[in-house]
């Protein structure tokens, strides 16, 4: 593990693999997680990339205690830009799963000079009108069941706030099948689902996509059921060039359920 210091903060990254003549691919991690997350796909990814894969504000190793309001996706937009321009490479592959697709979107957004590619694997977020026929507004009912799983976090009962998060996503009984490694890192990052239910999210709308100007993949589990593959198939069709993956078999988490399937199709958008 190593760090660097961006906007007063120790940003803490794993740095595998060699250049081979490449741009480094980036790594951003979603909700819930860290750089661990990327370790199904570390072997195959780093065969032909250098690999970095940061751990964001305040999420493991650091122990927060959900206090504050330096945790924010505009802070880690601005975490992510200030790491890349100091890690001072030119510009970057930038990958991003959840929580971690909209950052790097929006790092796409504010910054295309620092990037080369873009990957987004199941980008978090909402639409607005532009985007969805169906939009209504109001409070968004995703977020209240987000809410009541941080609830039950900071009182204490972090198993019981986890349950609530992961079925939400991957449906009822989710939580208990997890295995033990798994459930152990999300219990090191539960704290910050506090602050993410804070983060006042901006939703995505059509512009935005259209901003979009690099080569970008987007990445689905053929099995994924909800608001993801609705976010993801809508920035898609708008951002100019990219492409859409789906890798079989697989919900959100694809790349733990199916890394060398998910290694494949990241290393053939990376090489075209």
């Amino acid at each position: 593990m190593q760090s660097l210091h961006v906007n007063g903060y120790d940003m803490p990254y794993l740095d595998v693999g060699q250049d081979r003549g490449r741009p480094p691919l980036v790594c951003v991690h979603g909700s819930l997680s860290d750089f661990r997350t990327w370790g199904c796909v570390l072997g195959p990814l780093t065969q032909r990339h250098r690999l970095i894969a940061v751990s964001l504000r305040h999420f493991f190793p650091a122990q927060w205690d959900g206090v504050g309001d330096t945790y924010s996706i505009s802070q880690h937009v601005e975490d992510v830009i200030a790491f890349i321009e100091k890690l001072d490479l030119g510009p970057v592959d930038l990958m991003g799963h959840s929580r971690g697709g909209h950052i790097c979107f929006r790092v796409a957004q504010a910054r295309p000079d620092l990037l080369r590619r873009l990957i987004l694997a199941e980008p978090g977020g909402e639409l607005d009108a532009s985007l969805d026929p169906d939009y209504v507004g109001g409070p968004s009912p995703l977020l209240a069941r987000f809410t009541a799983s941080a609830e039950k976090i900071a009182a204490g009962d972090v198993d019981g706030g986890l349950a609530v998060f992961v079925d939400t996503l991957e449906g009822v009984g989710a939580w208990a099948r997890l295995p033990a490694m798994v459930k152990q890192n999300l219990r090191d990052n539960a704290m910050t689902l506090i602050g993410q239910v804070r983060d006042n999210r901006p939703p995505f709308s059509k512009a935005d996509a259209e901003q979009i100007k690099m080569p970008t993949l987007f990445i689905l589990g053929a099995r994924t059921k909800g608001l993801l593959p609705k976010v993801l198939h809508a920035l898609a069709a708008h951002v100019p060039y990219s492409r859409t993956a789906v890798i079989p078999n697989t919900t959100h988490p694809m790349f733990e359920q199916a890394p060398q399937k998910y290694s494949e199709v990241v290393l053939d958008f990376l090489a075209s």
